[in-house]
């Protein structure tokens, strides 16, 4: 016999930016309720030019967030009014389902 697991639905923010901006997002997505997150330093290019990292100025950062919709949302609206007029920003939001979701 097979047991179907039980999934719940959450969004998944993910925002790739320079690395300063690492602790005002850690800190501004806690302040609206994020309690799950991954950061990783990444590499890679877009049309403002390639990163790769070779310096301390020049380093990116992904971060990515599973939370509730609003928590997502207000973060994404915050991150694109403050930060993506002058630093490199690129946000996605994806539905994804999640087996625990206390945890988030």
């Amino acid at each position: 016999m097979t047991t179907r697991l039980s999934t719940f639905p959450k969004t998944q923010l993910v925002i790739v930016t320079e690395a300063v901006l690492e602790k005002p997002l850690l800190r501004e997505a806690r302040e609206r309720g994020a309690q799950a997150w991954t950061v990783c330093d990444v590499r890679g290019a877009w049309h403002e030019g390639e990163r790769s990292g070779d310096w301390e100025a020049e380093r990116s950062i992904e971060l990515k967030l599973v939370c509730d919709a609003a928590v997502a949302e207000s973060l994404a609206e915050h991150v694109l009014a403050t930060y993506a007029r002058n630093y490199s920003v690129a946000i996605s939001l994806s539905t994804v389902s999640v087996l625990r979701p206390e945890r988030f």
